[in-house]
């Protein structure tokens, strides 16, 4: 059997691959992820290659520690009129993300690159449409109050398996790449290559 690695430490990616029974093993590596943001950025890279890179990043610097392992870097990135917003850092940032976000569009791009032996074995990128619908500055200052800190740690200070559902009128796209990861083309991969039984 293929020992699978998880090169974050994201609960929910985790539990999605538990849940889906796939046997991963969580170690979490530590990338600069916001100067090399910042570094793209700069050189006008488009969203979904910050996504991709930051994933890449991830499995490589994992590929180094597990070189025996079929290792997963993932990131999410929110892509606003192609602007990358991160997560909001304080209750104020959190604020102004939603109010910039409100009655307007935006993507969620969730990437996964698999590494093996140190070089890259495949490669995802999903896209999620979001919009958000126009409630009230009453409504954004209550929702504020239940939920910070925690949609803290949430690109676009919203989580939508929770509250963060309301806020919007409309979602196209899979509800895994909303979670942050490809799960349906990743098992499909997984599933090719023999590393779960398909």
């Amino acid at each position: 059997m293929t020992d699978i690695v998880l090169a974050s430490g994201s609960e929910i990616r985790a539990r999605l691959l538990r849940d889906a029974a796939v046997p991963v093993r969580v170690a979490p590596v530590r990338i600069d992820e916001q100067a090399i943001r910042d570094t793209m950025t700069a050189e006008a890279a488009k969203p979904r290659d910050i996504a991709d890179t930051l994933a890449e990043m991830k499995a490589r610097k994992g590929s180094d520690k597990f070189p025996d392992a079929l290792v997963m870097g993932c990131d999410q990135v929110l892509d606003f009129d192609g602007k990358v917003l991160s997560k909001p850092h304080d209750l104020d940032a959190a604020r102004a993300q939603l109010r910039a976000l409100r009655g307007q569009r935006h993507a969620l791009l969730s990437a996964a690159v698999l590494y093996e032996s140190g070089r890259p074995v495949w490669r995802h990128v999903g896209v999620v449409r979001l919009v958000m619908r126009d409630f009230s500055d009453a409504y954004l200052e209550e929702y504020l109050a239940r939920n910070w800190p925690g949609i803290g740690a949430a690109v676009g200070a919203y989580k939508l398996e929770e509250e963060g559902v309301r806020l919007f009128s409309r979602i196209e796209g899979d509800y895994f790449n909303v979670l942050g990861l490809p799960l349906i083309e990743l098992l499909g991969y997984l599933g090719q290559r023999g590393a779960i039984a398909a």
